[in-house]
């Protein structure tokens, strides 16, 4: 949410700001409304004081016998008058409100000017493409053929875009979400967190992903909100608090399922374990100081990176273009990992992660602040969150990059340890045989 005070006597320089979102002078409607309401705030000050004065009338009229029933009208009519303001204030600032609720975060000015993905700017690439002797398989293929990825099991039991793993495929999920979190708790010193994977409407306002994005959650009976991402519940932590200065950053991390109605997504990107309503996810929040939050970003994408790395992944770091950024994000780099099965064995890169700068956005829209006790002073923080990494994506480039020939699949050492001991998948017929 942005400062309204900030709108108000920067009107042109918010506009050109907005415009980088395609939204065209919206200051003037936001503007407007902030008049009536302080003049609304202003008329009812003046009558509250005229109602005060009049009270205080009544009694001295009654202490000289005078008749008091004209002032006692008048009274009655300002407290209507003060009644009737009070509404159109709650109404015209529900109003406000919800304007400002609907309006998308600034760019950093570094942030590149473009329509969509295709105008993202390529900042590193790194890893060796795998030069495979046979045409590579996706990952639907692979996981089929090793009778342990199971879509048609997990559509008869929940409809499309659910599947079911099984055997040491469900093994090496587990054994890369614990790869990544004790790898981020180690290396990177996060908190580990594990949080409701169901929050209320408030939780989601605050991060931004209501109200513009209702049709991509799944919402409960009673108005909770199953989550899209950690990022939600995580970043609520520090809702309606004030923290202290001296303990920024705060750094969490966690490993949950997350889930999305993906509305409007057919045919992109579908295929198989690609886009999901129900996948796993290791989420990085920080929580900065705002002259820190720069060097946090480049922190979170380290974190990232440093996951593919340990995994011998090749990847792509991009800076994502004007068109491309979210909501919520004033600058965001996404990760892309090679997949060398996708495109028919030709391979493209796919996401797996994102890490944002939310600036303090999202810490307006939730009330989070933190105190500078050497100043007395009280500020906003700076919010940003990453994946690290999305783990369903992970498996599919792990099984995609470290296929072989015969249909197995090798094991990253790093993940050994992990799998317990095991060091290559195949195919469960062939272990039953």
């Amino acid at each position: 949410m942005h400062d309204i005070k900030y709108i108000r006597n920067n009107s042109v320089e918010f506009d050109l700001l907005m415009n980088r979102r395609g939204i065209k002078g919206i200051s003037s409607k936001i503007i407007d409304l902030d008049i009536l309401i302080r003049n609304s705030q202003t008329e009812m000050q003046l009558i509250q004081e005229k109602r005060n004065q009049e009270s205080k009338n009544i009694g001295k009229m009654i202490s000289q016998g005078k008749d008091v029933i004209e002032v006692q009208k008048n009274v009655s009519n300002l407290k209507e008058d003060l009644s009737s303001l009070d509404e159109k204030i709650k109404t015209l600032s529900e109003s406000l409100h919800n304007i400002l609720n609907e309006i998308p975060n600034f760019f950093d000015s570094d942030v590149p000017d473009g329509n969509n993905e295709s105008n993202n700017v390529l900042i590193k690439e790194w890893g060796n493409i795998p030069d495979f002797s046979f045409v590579p398989s996706d990952h639907v293929h692979i996981g089929e053929n090793l009778n342990q990825m199971d879509f048609k099991t997990g559509v008869k039991i929940a409809g499309s875009r659910f599947v079911l793993l099984r055997g040491n495929l469900a093994l090496l999920e587990r054994a890369l979400s614990s790869f990544m979190i004790d790898t981020h708790i180690k290396d990177f010193n996060f908190e580990e967190i594990s949080p409701p994977l169901l929050v209320r409407e408030e939780a989601l306002l605050g991060t931004g992903q209501l109200p513009k994005f209702s049709e991509d959650l799944f919402c409960t009976t009673d108005n909770r909100w199953l989550i899209p991402t950690a990022e939600v519940p995580l970043t609520n932590i520090v809702s309606n608090e004030i923290v202290d200065k001296t303990d920024l950053p705060l750094r969490f991390v966690a490993n949950t399922p997350c889930f999305r109605s993906e509305a409007g997504a057919a045919g992109s990107d579908t295929r198989g374990m690609i886009r999901q309503h129900q996948f796993s996810k290791v989420e990085m929040v920080a929580i900065t100081k705002p002259e820190a939050s720069d060097l946090e970003l480049n922190r979170l994408v380290e974190c990232a990176e440093n996951i593919l790395q340990k995994l011998k992944l090749p990847y792509r770091v991009m800076k994502l273009c004007s068109g491309d950024v979210g909501f919520s994000s004033k600058k965001t780099f996404d990760l892309e990992v090679w997949l060398p099965g996708q495109n028919n064995g030709k391979g493209a890169y796919r996401e797996i992660s994102s890490c944002s700068n939310c600036g303090d956005f999202q810490a307006r829209r939730m009330n989070a602040k933190f105190k500078d006790k050497e100043t007395n002073k009280i500020s906003f923080v700076h919010t940003l969150n990453g994946s690290g990494l999305a783990v369903g994506r992970t498996m599919i480039a792990v099984l995609e990059n470290y296929q072989q020939e015969d249909g197995s699949v090798l094991i990253p050492k790093v993940l050994v340890p992990y799998m317990r001991g095991l060091t290559k998948i195949v195919s469960s017929v062939d272990t039953i045989k």
